[in-house]
């Protein structure tokens, strides 16, 4: 237990050093007391203006949609015991992306700023309805995964159709920005919006931590000692459904960092899923916030999307983890 509030101090530190870091750098980079002293109000109005409208409110953005995405497919390991898991593969992420791109196509975008945000958090959480219904009626976790997959491929079938009907070409470019993934000018209302959601999502998974430890033993074992199965189920899909619809609902679809970051924090806990949560969580946050440092300072002519820089990091990460060792259910 020790060890393990050391890791999460020393992850902690990490992600404040990394939003810290995210508030120095930029097209115009600021020195540290200039950036202390537009936290505390006392710099000129425009570095007051970088730090709290643009560069804190980018990095919290891309710190909290880590972390959503980090803690979900750590919780979805532990529960379906399967280290390909993540929210992607339940088709959270890519319901959440449709209702957006829905939103897109039709026009509705007008009726006011959060209604992409809000689409699509309504559209994570009728995926979360769905495979709640799903848990709970057939109480297979094989039979969950392929509903998933097969609402993850419908949500991307949706969204390709929309794109090919798009009716002119600036609905197509928003469309496509938007399942690339960015937190480009998030601002503290975006972070308001999704944080009932994200603290939801973050309760129920935490919830379930115990249940996720006893189910390392297999779900007889685990039923043996007092588990409740179907709770169990219930808390991780929710929990997995709220956290990463809110984190689309911030910054897109955003791929990997949920099935790498608890990779690499597991063998720090001794496997066990209850001790990833957290560091994966965390972890999980400080990636995307370096990725999204590194979107900003690319020296391209078009601004990256930090869908493709977490795509691009995150695969040949896992591409290594699966070299190094053979996958394991822990």
């Amino acid at each position: 237990m020790r060890n393990d509030r050391v890791l999460i101090g020393l992850l902690g530190a990490a992600g404040l050093g990394a939003a810290a870091t995210a508030c120095l750098l930029g097209s115009t980079p600021l020195g540290a007391g200039r950036v202390l002293a537009a936290l505390v109000g006392a710099a000129s109005p425009g570095d007051v203006i970088v730090v709290w409208e643009i560069r804190l409110p980018r990095a919290l953005a891309a710190f909290v949609t880590g972390a959503a995405l980090g803690v979900s497919g750590a919780a979805l390991q532990g529960l379906l015991r399967n280290p390909l898991a993540e929210p992607g593969v339940l088709g959270v992420s890519a319901t959440a992306t449709f209702a957006a791109t829905f939103v897109i196509y039709y026009g509705l975008i007008e009726v006011g700023a959060f209604a992409l945000p809000v689409a699509a958090i309504a559209g994570a959480l009728a995926a979360t309805a769905l495979l709640t219904a799903a848990a709970v009626r057939v109480g297979s976790m094989v039979t969950l995964i392929l509903v998933g997959i097969g609402l993850s491929s419908f949500a991307g079938a949706m969204m390709a159709l929309l794109m090919n009907l798009a009716p002119n070409p600036f609905s197509l470019a928003d469309m496509l920005n938007w399942t690339l993934g960015s937190v480009a000018n998030r601002s503290f209302d975006d972070l308001v919006l999704a944080a009932p959601f994200l603290a939801a999502g973050f309760a129920l998974l935490l919830a379930a931590r115990r249940d996720l430890s006893a189910l390392t033993l297999g779900e007889e074992a685990a039923a043996g000692v007092g588990v409740d199965l179907r709770r169990a189920r219930r808390l991780v899909v929710v929990g997995a459904g709220l956290a990463p619809g809110a984190a689309a609902a911030t910054a897109g679809a955003i791929g990997f960092v949920g099935i790498v970051a608890p990779h690499l924090v597991r063998r720090l806990v001794d496997h066990d899923p209850a001790r990833t949560l957290v560091p994966a969580a965390l972890l999980a946050g400080v990636i995307l916030v370096l990725a999204d440092i590194g979107v900003r300072l690319a020296p391209t002519a078009a601004e990256l999307r930090l869908g493709v820089v977490a795509a691009l990091i995150g695969a040949p990460v896992f591409i290594w983890i699966a070299a190094g060792r053979r996958l394991g259910n822990g």
